[in-house]
């Protein structure tokens, strides 16, 4: 299981991955808005020191045909470094960039998955994670954890080197029920993930044992203090 972030906020990733089992990093050029780096490379560069070579830092190209992709791939992995998963888009050309990079031996993550048979051809073009929006599979209709379950299996009965990374979150419930109905990665976005310890009932079991202990021991008194 993997718990990624979606987002290249510099504050937002130090503190998520100080605090949380992060296993990397996405991004797309949406994200990328939020943010409006000036320098878009260097900020990246910056990312990557901040998570290290040992976590996966995800980076989308903006080209729409297959040659554009991979020119986008090219100077990613030029001026970024060349373990980034470049997340591809998962139409036509999509495809064929998919195949292509991996023709190379690069790390993909095939994006934009609406449907199941998108997510069969990116698994068969080499794909390491696909992408399927979660929240807007939702919004228009579809069952996104039915998608997850059917590629899990999928994934399972042949034997792809592929791991689903679950995306488009708009509340917690949604990434409980993409791993609990396959998933093997989800990313969020920071907010997302926080709510995990907002609940009231955590603070107040935290703040009923303390006022035992310091009944017991003295105000304030902590362990380390004994």
């Amino acid at each position: 299981m993997e718990f990624i972030l979606d987002t290249i906020n510099l504050d937002e990733i130090r503190d998520g991955v100080d605090h949380m089992p992060i296993s990397g990093i996405t991004s797309n050029p949406s994200i990328v808005k939020k943010t409006a780096p000036d320098d878009f490379f260097e900020h990246m560069r910056e990312v990557r020191r901040i998570i290290g070579k040992e976590r996966s830092l995800h980076i989308q190209v903006v080209g729409t045909t297959c040659e554009d992709m991979l020119r986008d791939a090219k100077r990613i992995f030029e001026e970024v470094d060349e373990d980034v998963y470049i997340k591809i888009p998962t139409s036509y050309e999509g495809v064929k960039a998919i195949k292509a990079l991996k023709a190379q031996g690069r790390n993909v993550t095939a994006t934009a998955i609406y449907t199941v048979m998108q997510a069969y051809m990116a698994l068969e073009a080499g794909a390491d994670y696909i992408a399927p929006y979660v929240n807007r599979i939702a919004n228009i209709g579809g069952d996104p954890y039915d998608l997850i379950d059917k590629v899990e299996s999928r994934i399972a009965m042949d034997g792809y080197d592929c791991k689903i990374l679950a995306a488009s979150f708009h509340a917690l419930g949604q990434v409980e029920e993409s791993l609990a109905a396959g998933a093997q990665a989800i990313t969020a976005p920071y907010g997302v993930l926080k709510t995990i310890f907002g609940n009231i009932n955590i603070s107040q079991a935290i703040k009923d044992f303390n006022n035992d202990w310091y009944d017991l021991y003295g105000d304030n008194k902590k362990v380390s203090d004994l």
